[in-house]
């Protein structure tokens, strides 16, 4: 009974957003079709409460590449890529901001989320010609299934499955399976597999070493460190150098 309600809902749905979707059919054969999208939504995004929900869903899986029936998306969130996919079950939390991006099942996405079509969604390289005028290199950034991407945090890249990217978190190289994130830019700070043992290394935060749960841990061996030694004189005038570990 529960799934005909539900069913019912969306049909009605579909019917309150016809003329959403025919003006920004309209609009996109002038504007193209990511600033008519990012229209629509701008003016879907008010709607509230789970009457917003349903709109916006039944709006989304007929204008993205790809939107699942059981998506949530909430109040004042904007897309701006046509091109952005949500999967099963996906979760899009109050004001968040999306450009090309893949949210995978069972992804959950706090409150004001923004994740641009990557790390080059503007151009920079000319100094002499505006940011503004110049041709960025759009990406898809993937949010693997599972992931909960906390509150404000800004995303630039991909996240792997069943990761945590901390709150206020800016994303800036790929992130692993199954880690936790923070911090800006945004290093691993823990593995939620208990199989998995964190080390710190010379040049990145933290270093995973793998444990064989049936034969004992891998020999993975940490970053040597140099034998201390005693002061280093230099050639030139007599001053003694301390020699860094």
């Amino acid at each position: 009974m529960r799934e005909i309600l539900k069913a019912v809902a969306r049909g009605a749905a579909t019917i309150v957003v016809a003329p959403a979707l025919a003006s920004r059919h309209l609009r996109s054969l002038v504007l193209g079709r990511d600033r008519a999208l990012e229209g629509s939504t701008q003016a879907l995004a008010w709607v509230p409460g789970i009457l917003g929900q349903y709109i916006r869903r039944a709006f989304l899986v007929r204008v993205l590449a790809g939107c699942h029936v059981t998506a949530v998306v909430e109040f004042g969130t904007i897309f701006a890529q046509a091109g952005a996919r949500l999967d099963e079950n996906a979760y899009v939390g109050p004001r968040c901001h999306l450009g090309l991006v893949h949210i995978e099942r069972d992804v959950l996405l706090a409150a004001g989320v923004h994740i641009p079509s990557g790390a080059r969604s503007h151009g920079t390289d000319d100094v002499r010609i505006p940011i503004r005028d110049q041709h960025g290199s759009p990406t898809l950034v993937r949010i693997g299934s599972g992931s909960w991407i906390g509150a404000a945090a800004v995303v630039m890249a991909d996240v792997g499955r069943d990761a945590i990217v901390g709150a206020g978190a800016v994303v800036t190289r790929n992130v692993p399976d199954r880690v936790v994130a923070a911090g800006v830019p945004a290093r691993i700070v823990k593995h939620r597999d208990p199989a998995v043992v964190l080390v710190r290394g010379e040049e990145t935060a933290l270093v995973a070493c793998l444990l064989d749960i049936t034969t004992g841990p891998l020999r993975s061996t940490p970053p040597r460190r140099r034998a201390r030694r005693g002061p280093r004189r230099c050639r030139g005038p007599k001053i003694a150098v301390e020699s860094s570990l």
